[in-house]
C-alpha cells in the first residue's frame, strides 16, 4: 500500500466493500427485468456503483491518491475521486432524466453543466495555491448552483408529465441529490483540499465516503426498489384526448 494512504485506508475500504455490495444487489434485482427501456435504468444505476467500487478500490490500495505542494505544504489528493465522479455524477443525472422523460436536450444540458462542474472542481484540487484553490472551487460552486436551478426548473416540470407514482418517486430523488451535492462542496471547502483544514484528512475521508455512499447506493435503492413505478415510467402516458370518453 501506499505510503499516502494512512489511517483513513479504513473508510476507503468501507466504501469499496458498500459500493460493491450495493452492485451485487442491483445486478441481483435486475435480472428478472425484461423490458429494455427498464433494463437501461439497472444498467446505468450498476455502472455507477461499479465505476465508484474500483476508484475506491483504488484509492484503498494506494493507487489512486497523490500529493501536491501548496504553501510549502503537503497535501493528499484522492485523484480517483474526481475520476468517479466525472463519470458517476452524469451517470446519476441521466437516470434522473430518464426518470423525468427529459428530452435530449435537457439531458446534455444537465451533463455539460455536471461536466463543467467536477472539471473544475479536479483543476481547483490541483491548483498550487490557496487563492486559485478556492476561486476554482467558487466555480465549480456556480456550476453546481447551475445544474441545481436547472434541475428544480426544466427537468422538474418535465417530470410533471409523469404518473403520481412516478412523480413522488423523482421528487425524493431530486431533493436527496440536491441535499448531498450541496454537502460536497462544503466538505471540501472545510477539509484540506480546501487548506482551511477544519476537517482533518480521517473524517474529510470519512464525510465523502458516506456521501458517495448515499448519493450512489442509497439513490440506487430508492430508484430500484419497485418495478410497478419503474414499468409506470416507461410507458408513454396517455394524453386527455386518448383517454377522454367518445362522443
Amino acid at each position: 500500500m501506499s505510503e499516502l494512504v494512512g489511517p483513513e485506508s479504513l473508510w476507503l475500504w468501507i466504501g469499496t466493500i458498500g459500493m460493491t455490495l450495493g452492485t451485487l444487489y442491483f445486478v441481483g434485482r435486475g435480472r428478472s427485468v425484461r423490458d429494455p427501456k427498464m433494463q437501461q435504468f439497472y444498467i446505468i444505476t450498476i455502472f455507477i456503483t461499479t465505476i465508484a467500487a474500483v476508484m475506491y478500490y483504488a484509492m484503498a490500495t494506494g493507487f489512486g491518491v497523490t500529493e501536491v505542494t501548496v504553501g510549502g505544504d503537503a497535501l493528499t489528493i484522492y485523484w480517483a475521486r474526481y475520476a468517479d465522479w466525472i463519470f458517476t455524477t452524469p451517470l446519476l443525472l441521466l437516470d434522473l432524466a430518464l426518470l423525468a422523460g427529459a428530452d435530449r436536450n435537457t439531458i446534455a444540458t444537465l451533463i455539460g453543466l455536471d461536466v463543467l462542474m467536477i472539471g473544475t472542481g479536479t483543476i481547483g484540487a490541483f491548483a498550487a495555491t490557496t487563492g486559485s484553490r478556492i476561486a476554482w472551487w467558487g466555480i465549480s460552486t456556480g456550476f453546481l448552483l447551475v445544474l441545481l436551478y436547472v434541475l428544480v426548473g426544466t427537468l422538474s416540470e418535465r417530470a410533471q408529465a409523469q404518473s403520481p407514482e412516478v412523480r413522488s418517486l423523482f421528487g425524493r430523488l431530486r431533493n436527496l441529490l440536491i441535499v448531498l451535492w450541496l454537502l460536497y462542496p462544503v466538505v471540501w471547502i472545510l477539509g484540506t483540499e480546501g487548506t482551511l483544514g477544519i476537517l482533518p484528512l480521517y473524517w474529510e475521508t470519512a464525510a465523502f465516503m458516506a456521501l458517495d455512499l448515499t448519493a450512489k447506493v442509497g439513490f440506487g435503492l430508492l430508484l430500484l426498489r419497485s418495478h410497478a413505478v419503474l414499468e409506470r415510467a416507461v410507458t408513454p402516458t396517455p394524453t386527455s384526448e386518448e383517454t377522454a370518453s367518445p362522443a
